[in-house]
């Protein structure tokens, strides 16, 4: 028999401030960091540009982080960003939203992470043709799992996953710093009338945003962390920050080893300047660094992941299965679990048809970014709309902050379009925006039928 005040049960915050910084680190520290530098560096042409871009990318990604505080410390709730939608332009447009988080965004990412471990894996003992599939399926099962134990022990291994990560990462940033001296090619000049900002710098941009992406995560905790409406504030602020720092020394150190022009030309720029440092071994070391880095993403990712669809499920009747939050645990347990079922189709699909996974990622982003300027907006809908509403936090240089975070994320938008379009693959977006509409006609039916 089911227990009734478990059926009642909301989300109640257990999670400090640290705890919160080690999930949103976690999330937002992968791969990008140890493989996009050397793209920057080679799209800003010049070690001026390519920094000016990194500062950019920083403060444009603390402006989203401040319009996403206040919203949060207004309307603190597991749903997020899906919340906001729905406070700012009703379910059915924010049913979309979630529609693809649920679908593809997040359980895409989670799948494409878990083969990054299972490719290392299968280099350590080799499983068959397949090897990387099982691995990556193990490794969604064995944190699904640690997971279902609750809150407090994900929350646990989470810290110990995003410590290690950095850990990592500042051990490339260690060597980077002891391998310099070697002398390097000078930084090649700048065409004659090219003396400007070069063509590819807001690509470049684009670039430098996607390693910070995943801060936006942290409006799906909001609700749970300790210290009052304005904790969310100091959690966002104080991951960017550190972000930031782990970036900044990071390049700085990369280019540091490599120099400038060596950085354009690497391929892996943490795995060059290990080797630089530390030999072959150095080599050996890096891949365990990504796979970590992908580990700790992966958790992170399915602590956050769990609570959209808790929300998703709370506003439709058809999906109130995963509206069901256990109370002892701090865990919305089914919500969980679909999310991971998801997640391991996308890895069976993606054993099936190589690439299908990445390629939903890949081109998905359009609809990640074009919800996102619905997000930034909708700062200002909610300030209308819910005037009356205490906000224990104001963006500060209001409109101009919000302003240009939406005027980024429609420049992300742009971009993503454009480049899923020349690799004539837009129509993958479409497919799963066309697949939500018919979710959400059912989701409508279906509610309707329920209410008469």
């Amino acid at each position: 028999m089911s227990d009734p005040a478990a059926s009642r049960a909301v989300p109640r915050p257990q999670l400090s401030t640290a705890d919160a910084v080690m999930i949103i680190v976690g999330i937002v520290i992968g791969g990008g960091i140890f493989a996009l530098p050397s793209v920057i560096a080679g799209l800003a042409g010049s070690s001026a540009w390519m920094w000016a871009a990194w500062a950019a990318g920083a403060a444009l990604t603390l402006a989203g982080a401040l319009c996403y505080a206040e919203m949060a410390a207004a309307f603190p709730h597991a749903g997020g960003d899906y919340h906001f939608l729905t406070r700012a332009y009703g379910r059915d447009l924010s049913f979309l939203f979630g529609w693809a988080r649920v679908s593809v965004i997040l359980t895409g990412s989670t799948a494409m992470l878990a083969f990054v471990c299972g490719d290392y894996l299968a280099r350590v003992a080799d499983l068959g043709p397949n090897s990387p599939a099982i691995y990556a399926a193990l490794v969604i099962l064995a944190l699904t799992a640690v997971n279902l134990f609750g809150l407090r022990r994900s929350a646990n291994a989470q810290n110990l996953l995003t410590a290690l990560e950095v850990a990592g990462v500042a051990l490339v940033i260690a060597a980077g710093f002891l391998a310099g001296g070697a002398a390097h090619a000078p930084e090649a000049a700048p065409a004659p009338g090219q003396g400007g900002a070069p063509a590819a710098f807001g690509l470049a941009l684009v670039f430098v945003l996607f390693t910070f992406g995943g801060w936006n995560e942290a409006a799906y905790i909001s609700a749970e962390v300790r210290g009052g409406q304005r904790a969310i504030l100091r959690v966002l602020v104080i991951s960017i920050g550190l972000l930031a720092l782990i970036y900044g020394l990071f390049v700085l150190a990369v280019e540091h080893a490599l120099g400038f022009e060596g950085m354009k030309a690497s391929k892996a720029v943490g795995a060059d300047v290990l080797l630089a440092a530390l030999g072959p071994a150095g080599e050996t070391l890096i891949a365990g660094l990504v796979a970590m880095a992908a580990l700790t993403s992966i958790n992170a990712t399915l602590i956050v992941g769990a609570r959209s669809n808790y929300a998703l499920g709370q506003d439709w009747p058809p999906l109130a299965f995963m509206s069901r939050w256990h109370g002892p645990l701090g865990v919305p347990v089914v919500a969980l679990l679909v999310q991971s079922a998801v997640a391991l189709l996308l890895v069976g699909f993606a054993a099936v048809e190589k690439g299908g996974v990445q390629t939903l990622v890949e081109f998905t982003a359009p609809v990640f970014w074009g919800f996102l300027v619905l997000v930034g907006a909708g700062l200002f809908v909610l300030r209308a709309r819910y005037a009356h509403v205490a906000r224990p936090f104001r963006v500060p240089l209001y409109p101009v902050l919000p302003a240009a975070f939406v005027a980024t994320c429609g420049y992300l938008f742009y971009s993503s379009v454009t480049y899923a379009h020349s690799q004539g693959a837009v129509r993958i977006s479409l497919y799963v925006m066309a697949a939500g509409l018919v979710a959400w006609v059912a989701a409508r039916w279906w509610s309707r039928s329920a209410a008469q």
